[in-house]
């Protein structure tokens, strides 16, 4: 089983379409996110490594034939979707991820003061055949001095060859040290040795080791002995302070002698009677090994050797055979005698030497990291190699040590390991190796069989990886999987395993980096070998997605190339190409090196290749990497679902790129670009702007917003660094690169009406840079922008570049999108560009000495107002194109129609229902001359108007010297009452806003009244504040990319935990579902009159505007004129929560609905502007959340005063209908936040009540201000279906009558009058009822019972049956016990009980429940 199964077979499932539930197509087979059933097979058939899991339908449908002859539907009552549920829905603004770490992770895993020994001295105090007088020897005893017996040679020739044996074992360990040994020395010359060795190795480490066989043990002031110059006549002693002082730091001492404890003990009581910071350091630089403790002597038995500390630390493979042998299954068929000769060298691995070294360094690596702490492991295994050996063979030398009573010591002092149980594994695969030794000696051909004990230990590991987590004992397998690394038998499967524990989190990275796994993969980056691929890249994209800091190391070594290769392998899946996408992107972001190799290894060329779809071609997968996966297309709605972008130059698009490649392309090119001109050019000359921008029509938001994140970053500031001044003017000179960022603004500007705030949040910070780049000329647009209109311009809105008839209607998305509409009544009049004579205006340009390129315009002066002289021959562009002759003017580097539309986007960005799209839009008006003005709020303080959205920034009422404001232009339906002005020229001593552009403030402003708060920018999506000491700082700044790295630091390899508490509430309320409209469709209502809650005390200081009863909960939703949304349990008569839908001064709701109502709902609240805001935790108080927000409809027709949207939700397909005051209806699909089609309203009035099917597939009906009823379908081509006009007055409610007929429905009109209709078979109502008589204010209709209201502002409500009969009347009585209500403003039926509840004007609701007699 590998990685790349796992990641292949993951990944299919985490699609972005945000739908995580499954669906049951009409064959009943199960389909989870595009998953086909042979898929999900070989998913759960692969291997047992994939834990198989229960695929379960999240829907139930009823498919019922429709009782019409003419059509069938499918009816489909229980949704399977869910909505608006990815990450980029949870409270976006206020969790976005903070991207790969700057430096490193917590546990700083990278040692900083890495070091080696550079210089050893060896001190050898042995005096052959003279004995120490304070030790008595036992008879025989030890004699053996590294392997040699010192009385098998003269006295002089014995010293030399132990001295050049030991000088040999260490050569092993450390071959680049410089050695000097000195035998038998006085302590002048230990002195000179010492000084030079730290003279050699000037800040490197110093290894001193004293063998003191020959001499008195150590005394205990901690002082060695040594001999006197002359002769061996005398012991001089030697203080431990002394010797620390010549070698200095750093050092390692080792200390061979009996009571070695005496030592440490003296250095360490040195150490506490020392303070201040260079004893700590001093202290800490300084290693010691000794080799027992103060009052133990070494051990003379003659089966150790004499210096069998020594053997421990510089041989361990040679003495832990010999020592173990004897207590093995082998002592009586394996000759001690043949350990050495065992054949191979200790750093070939497929000998027997080198296998027993291997084990021998993964047992020892092994036991460390589990008992040390991991500060003390880093400093001692992993800082210096010749350290890290000595360690490690120091734990050989406590277990076989203290079988002789001896407790060697050391400083740090380390916990005992001798019992640890990862010993019995090295005796057993010492066991097994030592038993092939004889064969192999007999016979030099036989081949050495591996131990298995590298296989045993990743299968111990993989134990654990199936049931280990962060909160159990991390696996102690961890650095064996770090040593199979080396051999490239077990190197797939130890990356596999290691892959899956990265996958675990930010933790399981930490430990694998603690442990020292960065070099081995960073070398495996040269190997060539497919197989490794994949699992490397994976393994990369972990580490990156949590310490940015590797990017230096990657680009040094050349590792860049490595996945610029990858990326290029068409052959690859996309989602793993992605992976190497998002690598190279933190390899170039912020790090200019970087970004140079990856330019000079073609990046931008072969991220645009793959960004532009190609001819069908067929993908082979990885060897070994599971079933490819299989492309679903997205479903079409119908010949006018398709979005069609401008056409584009390049290849076909035939086959589409994976989504999440896409998103990381964009990503990757833009992180290139930022900050590095050259880059820019690079991918301007190459076309990037045109291979870039269809990807803003692609369907998932996330893919769109990295596209507009990736335009964005092409556009220059100006300037590499805004610290340079005033720069703008230069700018212009490069005619060439203007006309670039004129065609990118272009493109940008086509998804301003994105309904993903993730997206036009992108688009902001945008054309933040845009605007910083050509400041001077939309200072000046937004100048003639702020100026008042005259009544032609007001007349000729909404259009600027594409006006457009009254009647017109809106084709598709990109129509929609083009459309200029944004330059509306609600953003204010369109720009005014000023002429010096009719003439220079019929040509439609600007002179230099015209008011718009005048100083005082450009300044904001006062005296460029309507009075100016110039300003008089002032006219629109508005007016000029209604004549026909617009040809827009041109500036010395870009079209002024650019800028216009670029200003007006600015603005509808400042009043975004978003707030936190909305702060980046005012906070780019900032940046050219337009400051927002807060004005008083006109709500009262207290009370429910308090509570609102924690994520929306907190904004003063009012600012202090900004209480009289010239300003005209008032942003009606944004988030603040804000208005905007260009205001008068700053005095000199005022501090710039950016250097080189004016910092606007108005002539009361002092400066030190400015502030981030009072400008609206506290959110934290802006970046750094207006304190920065960075100007560029002051801009806004992205936060796409760090968010879009949160996906990687997630786990990749398992779904998503089920949330099983979850799936039993949705089983449940899909059984109460069905049964309630089973009850419901045959239920017999005599009438609905038992009040059974009121709420007289609301708190609504207006009326009530709209009512909502949940299907589950006991909880019933209302939203007043002011838009302020509460929540009741009427059960218990308790308010839950209450809070304001937003703080724009234009308010009015139009519609409540529930989205997801089956699963975790969140509540849709539809304004009367066509802004729609969806909320997340809304019962809960203080406690909601904005899921998203946007404007459904732009602009209204001429004459109207506001758009009076309506609005309506169907689960069954994820489309939101919107219309009113426009020309079509706005059919946005939630699943990809899009406008799906736009449907011709096909009348000269505005559409005034709407409704979409609850039970009947992608079919809505509309009602008209002229009386007449339109039932649409947008799955066929003309999309109407029929029209008839059955009332007279303006219908007020319509919906489709309870049933399966999706053809009947039921409209009222003001006047009074209920038609029943059924459109398909005649025009006309079938049956009509005069209801109210001219005060009919709203209708209800049940979705499944025989049943409708209708209330009047004459303070009753009506309840009818499908068959017209007067069920009963509510009505207002004066009496103690009798029903008080207001004048009738909204009806709301339950959706699956007989309940209804009513609002009034007065800020009253009811509820009412009906009788059920019997069952039909």
């Amino acid at each position: 089983m590998a990685l790349g199964d796992l990641v292949v077979l993951n990944t299919i499932g985490c699609n972005k379409d945000g739908n995580n539930h499954n669906m049951t197509d009409g064959n009943g087979s199960v389909n989870g996110n595009g998953t086909s059933g042979n898929q999900k097979a070989a998913r759960l058939s692969i291997s047992d490594e994939i834990v198989s899991r229960r695929a379960q339908g999240d829907a139930v449908f009823a498919c019922v034939a429709s009782a019409s002859s003419n059509a069938t539907s499918s009816i489909v009552y229980l949704p399977p979707k869910v909505y608006l549920r990815d990450l980029n829905h949870d409270a976006f603004e206020a969790s976005a991820l903070s991207g790969p770490s700057e430096s490193g992770l917590v546990s700083k895993w990278r040692m900083k003061d890495r070091m080696k020994t550079g210089s050893v001295a060896l001190v050898l105090c042995l005096n052959i055949g003279v004995d120490p007088p304070d030790v008595i020897k036992i008879s025989p005893c030890a004699r053996m001095e590294c392997w040699i017996d010192p009385f098998s040679m003269a006295a002089g020739k014995a010293i030399d060859a132990i001295g050049k044996a030991l000088e040999k074992q260490y050569t092993r360990w450390q071959p680049r040290a410089r050695y000097k040994l000195a035998a038998d020395p006085p302590v002048e010359e230990v002195k000179k040795l010492c000084n030079h060795c730290r003279k050699n190795a000037k800040s490197e480490r110093v290894l001193f080791h004293y063998n003191g066989h020959g001499v008195p043990k150590p005394t205990a002031n901690g002082e060695i002995w040594l001999f006197n110059k002359v002769s061996y006549t005398q012991y001089i002693p030697l203080s431990i302070y002394e010797l620390e002082s010549w070698l200095g730091t750093p050092s390692i001492y080792v200390f061979d002698c009996s009571a070695a404890g005496m030592i440490v003990n003296a250095f360490i009581e040195r150490q506490e009677w020392g303070s201040g910071v260079s004893s700590a350091t001093a202290m800490k630089d300084c290693i010691l090994l000794a080799a027992c403790g103060a009052d133990e002597i070494l051990p003379q038995s003659p089966e150790f050797p004499a210096d069998i500390f020594t053997s421990c630390l510089t041989t361990p493979i040679q003495i832990a055979l010999r020592w173990f042998c004897p207590r093995s299954l082998l002592r009586d068929s394996l000759d001690p005698n043949l350990i050495d000769s065992i054949p191979g060298k200790q750093n070939e691995r497929k000998t027997l030497l080198g296998e027993l070294n291997w084990i021998f360094t993964a047992v020892t690596d092994t036991i460390a990291w589990n008992v040390l702490p991991r500060e003390l492991f880093q400093r001692l295994f992993r800082q210096d190699l010749l350290v890290a050996s000595l360690f490690r063979n120091f734990l050989l030398a406590e277990r076989i040590m203290r079988t002789a009573n001896c407790s060697p010591l050391s400083f740090p002092l380390l916990p005992p390991t001798h019992q640890h149980p990862m010993w019995d594994a090295w005796d057993m695969a010492a066991e097994i190796c030592l038993s092939q030794l004889p064969t192999l000696l007999n016979d030099p051909n036989v081949e050495f069989q591996p131990s298995p004990f590298f296989t045993e230990q990743l299968t111990a590991f993989e134990v654990w990886l199936e049931h280990g987590s962060e909160r159990k004992k991390p696996p102690e397998q961890l650095p064996i999987v770090l040593q199979v690394l080396l051999s490239q038998s077990h190197r797939y499967r130890a990356l596999v395993l290691l892959g899956r524990f990265l996958d675990m989190g930010a933790w399981a990275v930490d430990l694998a980096l603690s442990v020292g796994i960065f070099p081995y993969v960073l070398k495996l980056l040269q190997t060539t070998a497919a197989d490794l691929r994949q699992v490397l890249v994976f393994i990369w994209t972990k580490i990156l997605a949590l310490d940015k800091s590797c990017q230096v190391d990657l680009v040094k070594d050349g590792g860049h190339q490595y996945f610029i290769r990858y990326l290029d392998n068409i052959q690859i899946g996309g989602d793993q190409r992605a992976m190497a996408a998002f690598v190279l992107a933190v390899i170039v972001d912020g790090h200019r090196r970087g970004q140079e190799a990856c330019i000079q290894s073609g990046l931008i060329s072969v991220c645009l290749q793959h960004m532009q779809a190609g001819p069908p071609r067929d993908v082979q997968p990885e060897p070994q990497l599971g079933p490819p996966r299989e492309v679903q297309p997205e479903p079409q709605l119908g010949p006018s679902r398709e979005v069609q972008p401008d056409p584009q130059p390049g290849p076909s698009r035939e086959v589409q790129p994976e989504p999440q490649l896409l998103q990381w392309l964009c990503l990757c090119l833009g992180k290139l670009w930022e900050g590095f001109p050259e880059a820019q050019l690079l991918g301007l000359r190459e076309n990037a702007s045109s291979i870039c921008s269809p990807l803003l029509f692609e369907p998932q938001p996330e893919v769109r917003a990295a596209a507009v994140f990736a335009l964005g970053t092409l556009l220059s500031l100006g300037t590499e660094s805004l610290r340079d001044g005033p720069v703008y003017d230069d700018y212009d000179d490069d005619d060439e690169k203007s006309k670039a960022e004129q065609e990118i603004a272009k493109h940008l500007l086509k998804v301003l009406s994105d309904a993903s705030p993730l997206v036009r949040a992108e688009l902001a910070v945008a054309l933040s840079r845009f605007a910083v780049g050509h400041n001077k000329h939309l200072k000046s647009m937004a100048a003639a922008y702020l100026k008042p209109p005259s009544n032609s311009t007001l007349n000729s809105l909404p259009s600027l570049a594409n006006i457009r008839s009254p009647t017109s209607s809106y084709t598709n998305a990109s129509q929609f999108m083009l459309s200029s509409n944004v330059i509306s009544a609600n953003h204010g009049p369109v720009l005014r560009v000023g002429s010096e004579s009719n003439a220079s205006a019929r040509e439609g340009r600007v002179s230099t000495s015209s008011p718009l390129a005048s100083a005082s315009i450009m300044q904001g002066s006062p005296s460029s107002d309507g009075s100016s002289q110039k300003s008089e021959s002032r006219m629109s562009l508005a007016d000029a194109a209604s004549n026909g002759n617009l040809r827009l003017p041109r500036s010395k580097s870009m079209d002024n129609a650019i800028y216009a539309q670029c200003v007006a986007a600015m603005y509808a960005l400042a009043r975004d229902p978003a707030p936190w799209v909305a702060s980046l839009g005012r906070q780019i008006l900032g940046t050219i001359g337009v400051e927002p003005v807060v004005t008083k709020s006109t709500r009262p303080t207290g009370g429910a108007g308090q509570h609102r959205d924690s994520s929306v920034p907190s904004v003063p009422t009012s600012l202090p010297g900004l209480a009289r404001s010239f300003s005209w232009l008032d942003l009606n339906s944004g988030n603040l009452p804000i208005t905007f002005r260009t205001p008068p020229a700053s005095p000199p001593n005022r501090q710039s806003y950016l250097t080189g552009m004016r910092r606007v403030c108005s002539l009361e402003f002092s400066p030190h009244m400015r502030t981030a708060a009072d400008a609206g920018l506290a959110d934290s999506i802006l970046g750094s504040g207006g304190s920065s000491s960075s100007e560029r700082g002051l801009l806004p700044q992205s936060t796409m990319y760090n968010w879009s790295c949160g996906h990687y630091s997630r786990p990749l390899l398992c779904g998503a935990p089920d949330d099983e508490e979850a799936s039993v509430r949705r089983e449940e309320r899909e059984r109460l579902t069905l049964e309630r409209i089973a009850q419901c469709q045959h239920s017999n209502v005599s009438r609905i009159s038992d009040q059974i809650a009121k709420f007289p005390e609301t708190g609504c200081e207006v009326g009530l505007k709209a009512v909502l009863l949940h299907p589950f909960i006991p909880i019933v939703i209302v939203a007043d004129e002011k838009e302020t949304v509460r929540i009741w349990n009427y059960d218990e008569e308790a308010q839950l929560n209450v809070f304001d839908n937003h703080d724009g001064p234009n308010r009015g709701i139009s519609k409540l609905c529930l989205v997801n109502e089956l699963d975790d709902s969140m509540l849709l609240v539809a304004s009367s502007d066509g802004s729609v805001r969806v909320w997340k935790d809304y019962t809960q108080r203080d406690k909601q959340k904005l899921a998203t927000a946007w404007q459904t409809t732009q602009g209204h027709r001429p004459g109207a005063r506001s758009v009076n949207a309506v609005v309506d939700w169907q689960q069954l397909t994820g489309f939101l209908y919107a219309s009113g005051e426009i020309s079509s209806i706005m059919v946005w699909d939630l699943r990809i936040e899009q406008l799906a089609c736009s449907i011709p309203s096909s009348t000269e009035s505005c559409i005034s009540a709407l409704s979409a099917s609850q039970v009947h597939d992608r079919q809505l009906v509309a009602g008209s201000g002229d009386g007449s009823v339109r039932l649409y379908d947008i799955r066929t081509k003309e999309m109407i279906v029929c029209t008839a006009r059955p009332h007279a007055h303006r219908i007020v409610g319509i919906d489709f009558q309870p049933g399966l007929d999706p053809a009947k429905i039921v409209s009222a009109s003001q006047a009074g009058d209920i038609h029943f209709l059924d459109l398909r078979n005649n025009n006309m109502p079938y049956l009509s009822i005069d209801a109210h008589r001219g005060s009919l204010t709203a209708l209800a209709v049940h979705r499944h019972a025989p049943v409708i209201a209708s209330g009047s502002a004459k303070q009753y409500i009506k309840v009818f049956s499908i068959t017209g009969e007067q069920l009963n009347m509510v009505r207002y009585h004066n009496s103690f016990m009798g029903q008080r209500i207001g004048p009738v403003s909204c009806l709301s039926f339950h959706p699956y009980n007989i309940q209804l509840a009513a609002g009034a004007t007065d800020g009253f609701v009811s509820i009412y429940s009906g009788e059920n007699l019997q069952a039909r």
